[in-house]
């Protein structure tokens, strides 16, 4: 018997575990198997009340719940775009100690969602290029800036760069341009690699004035990319200091139906190769 679990890396704040449940809901109606929605962290302080009445819950005792009713298989399937640290550091723990007291239970661990060693998935990059033409007006040609979080691992951002790139070619003549920004960076020039940031991108004489559309390359609604975070306030604040701006942003990659397809494909990806077993070390 096997559990499977999408998992993302956590929010207090309960849109993003709404969002999680409704793809992993999606998902099992599409594989014939229930996906459970789990987060590494946080979303387990969420009131129930704020979450239809269900606790959110957290990876780790999850797992250790359906190895005690019988699991001998756990499957995880990334709720993220690249190989966050969160994924490489945190959840190898986390499974070697569930391991340590159900030895016999097996632990796959599929691919983010951008695989970065397989082919040139362009999927994710096409739900990108839907959710601008969404915000296109007739007889404009709006500056694009696919944003997203900022992360302190290279490989994360090369994850970011890659979409960029495929991203302009998608849409080619239908806008102007695309660029990358990051919403936040740590200090430091070892951490540069980020940038630029997103409210120097809007400050910058490109961007700075007529339509920018931000492809926001975000999973779930949260204090960062929800309503009134702070991509919004980002946003709002460059507006106010450059009149002649008008910043729209996407939905969420996470909101985009196609989505499903892509975890699915990652799921037979790991479901169908030894190598995603977390105890051989081919994967880590």
């Amino acid at each position: 018997m096997r559990a499977i679990f999408l998992v993302d890396n956590g929010s207090l704040r309960p849109q993003a575990t709404l969002n999680l449940r409704r793809v992993a809901a999606l998902l099992s109606e599409l594989i014939g198997e229930t996906v459970q929605a789990a987060s590494l962290l946080h979303s387990n302080k969420i009131p129930a009340e704020k979450v239809e009445g269900i606790p959110a819950t957290t990876l780790g005792p999850a797992a250790e719940r359906s190895a005690e009713q019988g699991a001998t298989e756990i499957v995880v399937l990334p709720f993220f775009f690249g190989p966050s640290k969160a994924l490489t550091g945190y959840l190898p723990e986390r499974m070697a100690t569930l391991q340590e007291r159900f030895p016999h239970v097996k632990v796959r661990v599929a691919q983010p969602l951008v695989d970065e060693f397989g082919d040139n998935d362009l999927r994710l990059a096409h739900l990108l290029a839907d959710n601008v033409r969404d915000k296109l007006q007739p007889g404009t040609k709006p500056h694009v800036a696919l944003v997203d979080h900022g992360s302190p691992i290279p490989e994360v951002t090369a994850v970011r760069n890659r979409l960029t790139g495929q991203l302009s070619v998608l849409l080619g003549e239908e806008v102007a341009c695309v660029a990358a920004a990051s919403m936040e960076r740590r200090e430091g020039e070892e951490y540069r690699f980020n940038e630029p940031l997103l409210e120097n991108l809007l400050a910058s004489p490109e961007f700075s004035s007529g339509p920018v559309i931000l492809a926001m390359l975000f999973l779930s609604p949260g204090r960062h990319a929800g309503e009134g975070g702070d991509i919004a306030e980002i946003s709002a604040a460059a507006e106010q200091q450059h009149p002649g701006l008008s910043v729209t942003t996407t939905r969420l990659v996470g909101e985009h139906q196609g989505i499903v397809d892509i975890l699915h494909s990652r799921l037979r990806q790991a479901l169908d190769d030894q190598r995603f077993l977390l105890d051989i070390p081919a994967i880590t």
